[in-house]
């Protein structure tokens, strides 16, 4: 299941790399984090380098427990991350963010999620990518508003 979405933000590429490159900075923008203010959060490592792990337990049962790893960083272009998810269900996908500068000295930012789909929600998938890509619109218009005020 690849779910692939995309917003235009009104600022320089370097500014806007350097915010997504903070995971924490996900507090802000992703609905998923944004959804149980009180879970329980951890960090192993240094925020925005390879191998920076957060971790998050909730009650909630829409946002779970799980980890977010950063495995791969390509400066000003891409940042990829090993999301493992444990509870309501174990799954492992692949997060990644994309961007790009245009000639107006806007960045257009693709946000990826990829995750195998097993059987018996694989007959569901139609369904999660509906509304994992209106979450990750959301989380994007919300990255947008954020950067452009800023």
């Amino acid at each position: 299941m690849k779910i692939e979405k995309s917003t235009l933000i009104a600022r320089p590429l370097p500014e806007v790399f350097a915010y997504l490159k903070q995971t924490k900075n996900q507090d802000y923008f992703s609905v998923w984090n944004m959804t149980d203010p009180s879970m329980t959060k951890k960090y192993k490592g240094n925020d925005g380098t390879i191998g920076f792990v957060y971790s998050w337990d909730s009650t909630n049962k829409n946002v779970g427990a799980g980890e977010q790893e950063i495995t791969s960083i390509e400066e000003g272009k891409k940042i990829g991350y090993e999301i493992r998810f444990f509870r309501p269900m174990k799954n492992i996908g692949k997060v990644t963010f994309l961007c790009y500068s245009n000639d107006s000295g806007e960045t257009e930012v693709t946000w990826i999620f990829d995750s195998p789909s097993k059987f018996p929600f694989s007959l569901f998938a139609p369904i999660f990518k509906r509304m994992l890509g209106k979450d990750l619109e959301k989380g994007l218009g919300n990255l947008k508003g954020i950067l452009e005020k800023s």
